[in-house]
């Protein structure tokens, strides 16, 4: 007989994520004290991969809608370990591989955490001495996980090589491929798409589009055309929690994908006119009037509106 509650509340993507935050950002702070720290960050790897696993549009929208609270230094790799889930699904890669890049993910900035967010905090260009940190970092995190007993090979070089680009001009050590492992190029392209989606104190997030367009066409550091394909594929220029305005006028939210990536579902939360959309309509891109012409800031938008009115129970508090 089942122990399932049919009536308890459905599990909530955007709760789980919030804990394993949490979670990760006393484990990360407190590292080389940790006795059991490599099972540790494999629970909390486990606990991510079952929230995008619960509904990957929501665990993709708690990274658009900056959801995930905490310091941005934590938060980043929680959101890099996201995207990184959703393209590691969309590649079929199996669920040890997968368990392994997103346990990297979770790691992959530990060895300069204590000055990430100084970092960010910056208003002008980090000096000679912080770049040199900042380049350091790969090599210094994988110390720190070795120092704590972590030994898997294919964790130790995705963290190891996460800035390395095929044509040997990455850091620390200016390898080029074949050398720079698929699992490290994943790694590599979700923490710069993450990046630059991501608001900063010193500057404002890039619109998705404008991100995958810098990824995709980055001459300094050419990104692995499988990997391109598989980010504009399932990611695209508008993934779920991008604010959008559509060509009926209505400005809504993404919500989710459909027909493999090809199309979207919008909830819409203003008429053309401005007015509040109460309850909030859905439409379909392909519909007329649906489709997208532009995504927006929260500021264009000018709208306010909790997951939980587009999502419902699963992605609440």
């Amino acid at each position: 007989m089942s122990d399932t509650n049919p009536l308890a509340a459905p599990s909530s993507v955007l709760h789980q994520l919030n804990e394993s935050n949490r979670r990760l950002e006393r484990l990360l702070h407190n590292l080389r004290n940790e006795h059991n720290a490599e099972a540790d960050i494999r629970d909390i790897a486990r606990e991510v991969i079952d929230a995008v696993d619960l509904n990957p549009d929501i665990a993709l929208a708690c990274i658009f809608l900056s959801q995930i609270n905490g310091s941005y230094a934590v938060r980043h790799c929680i959101e890099t370990a996201v995207v990184t889930v959703v393209i590691a699904h969309s590649m079929q890669m199996s669920a040890t591989s997968t368990l392994t890049v997103t346990a990297a993910a979770l790691t992959m900035n530990v060895g300069m955490l204590r000055h990430h967010e100084g970092f960010q905090n910056k208003n002008t260009p980090l000096t000679s001495e912080e770049m040199a940190i900042v380049r350091r970092h790969p090599e210094e995190s994988v110390d720190m996980l070795r120092c704590v007993g972590v030994e898997d090979d294919d964790w130790i070089s995705c963290v190891l090589m996460h800035h390395e680009n095929d044509e040997g001009s990455g850091y620390p050590a200016g390898i080029a491929s074949p050398e720079v492992t698929l699992n490290a190029k994943l790694l590599s392209l979700a923490d710069r798409y993450c990046a630059q989606v991501s608001a900063r104190n010193y500057r404002r997030s890039l619109p998705p589009h404008q991100a995958l367009r810098n990824l995709v066409e980055d001459k300094m550091a050419p990104v692995d055309a499988s990997l391109s394909r598989q980010f504009q594929q399932e990611l695209g220029d508008y993934p779920p929690g991008c604010l959008v305005r559509l060509a009926s006028g209505e400005i809504g939210v993404v919500s989710q994908r459909l027909d493999g990536g090809a199309a979207r579902g919008i909830h819409c939360l203003r008429d053309p006119a401005g007015g509040v959309l109460s309850p909030a309509p859905v439409r379909r891109t392909g519909a007329d009037g649906c489709s997208i012409t532009e995504s927006l800031s929260e500021d264009q938008a000018s709208i306010r509106f909790s997951m939980k009115q587009i999502w419902g129970a699963q992605a609440a508090l």
